[in-house]
């Protein structure tokens, strides 16, 4: 998934349905209108275990399906995305655009789960969030038990019970190498 946005990742994978799935976006939604499934996890399971799509397409489908059941309000949760980094926190978007590209080198099969107050990072289970704290700081929440905390790995403390380590980030600059590689163990992981 090495695309420069969330937009673009998804768009690709589109692109690429027939090919991989034997179906196009539209013959998956199609197929999906006629079923009684509202919840994402029991779309995903379905498609996986009945069609044999992998996860990371499974995802998409049942984003696009329950996101055109619930009006269009942006693809794979675009709104939620764009109301974090909206008025004084918009200046950290770049950063989270360049996280969700270096986390989308590591694999096909991430899922980008945006919440209200943060994007989760997902395989089989959630192995890292990105949270915008303050208008200059990005916390990046990652699931890495057994690990020491140390430096700028630390324990997540009251930041968030759902990753074990936090790393603050101001800048671009900060997703380096180190903050790569505990992402890269915590989705292996994960």
């Amino acid at each position: 998934m090495p695309t420069s946005s969330p937009d673009a990742a998804a768009q690709t994978m589109i692109n690429n349905l027939r090919e991989k799935t034997g179906r196009s976006l539209d013959q998956w939604l199609k197929l999906l209108s006629g079923r009684q499934v509202e919840k994402h996890g029991e779309i995903v399971k379905w498609l996986k275990s009945k069609h044999n799509v992998t996860h990371g397409f499974a995802n998409l489908i049942a984003h696009m399906h329950l996101n055109a059941k619930a009006g269009g309000k942006g693809a794979a949760g675009q709104d939620l995305i764009a109301a974090q980094y909206n008025g004084p926190k918009a200046a950290l978007r770049p950063i989270y655009e360049a996280v969700i590209k270096m986390v989308g080198t590591f694999g096909q099969d991430i899922e980008v789960a945006p919440k209200k107050t943060y994007v989760s990072l997902r395989r089989n289970k959630q192995f890292a969030l990105i949270q915008p704290s303050t208008k200059d700081r990005l916390d990046i929440g990652i699931n890495l038990k057994g690990a020491k905390a140390a430096g700028r790995l630390e324990a997540s403390g009251s930041f968030n019970a759902m990753v074990t380590h936090r790393v603050r980030v101001t800048d671009v600059s900060d997703l380096d190498a180190e903050l790569k590689g505990w992402l890269r163990k915590a989705y292996e992981a994960g």
